[in-house]
């Protein structure tokens, strides 16, 4: 039980750090607003950052299993794990 709950923690704290950044909770809040996924490009050109920053933020929030990344060519597609989301920090989403 003790390795789970270490486990579920180690979790948590992935989490937390990836919305600490003012950027990222931008970019779940807009994808929360849209309902739908949203392209790298569309996203940073609503914040004014550059692709190669957005891609980063991108792969922090995938690595933390808040959003989910579909690649078609060139392009990536980003959706949030909403039930991630529920599961971790019930009414989070809601208060943005």
């Amino acid at each position: 039980m003790i390795i789970k709950q270490q486990t579920d923690d180690e979790a948590r704290v992935q989490i937390l750090k990836a919305i600490a950044d003012p950027a990222r909770l931008q970019i779940i809040r807009m994808l929360y607003a849209k309902q739908a996924e949203m392209n790298c490009g569309e996203i940073g050109e609503n914040l004014d950052i550059n692709k190669s920053t957005v891609s980063y933020h991108f792969k922090t929030l995938r690595e933390a299993g808040l959003t989910t990344t579909r690649k078609v060519g060139q392009n990536k597609y980003v959706r949030l794990n909403e039930a991630l989301f529920e599961t971790v920090l019930p009414g989070f989403l809601a208060t943005l």
